[in-house]
């Protein structure tokens, strides 16, 4: 099955850290634009963090300065290292096909959307 899998999510307390992952199954990241995005209860689906190919990254005004992206694309993998994490952070996280550039908090193309790896963090 062609997807994308998510894991390293947990339960952490507030200023703790955790760092995700993200392989394609079936499918070369070389391919698309991919990006992290996170769905939290009752609540929409957002864009979190997003690298291009040329190294440039996007991110969401709430995690500036918290979360890194970074791709490694002979591991086919993509990683966010989530830093000072805030209970308003816990979500379900995925890692999906978007739009490039500008509008990278928009999922675009494919999707290979995995099962997530769910981020809970306590006060």
């Amino acid at each position: 099955q062609v997807q994308s899998v998510e894991s390293g999510g947990g339960s952490v307390q507030a200023g703790g850290s955790l760092k995700l992952s993200c392989t394609g199954s079936g499918y070369s990241f070389s391919s698309y634009c991919m990006g992290w995005f996170r769905q939290a209860t009752g609540k929409e689906r957002e864009g979190v963090a997003a690298v291009d190919s040329d190294g440039r990254s996007f991110y969401a005004e709430s995690v500036v300065g918290r979360f890194t992206v970074s791709l490694d694309y002979a591991k086919n993998a993509m990683y966010l290292q989530m830093n000072s994490l805030k209970p308003e952070d816990s979500a379900i996280y995925y890692c999906a096909t978007r739009r490039c550039g500008v509008n990278w908090y928009i999922p675009a193309g494919p999707g290979y959307w995995g099962q997530g790896t769910e981020v809970y963090v306590s006060a």
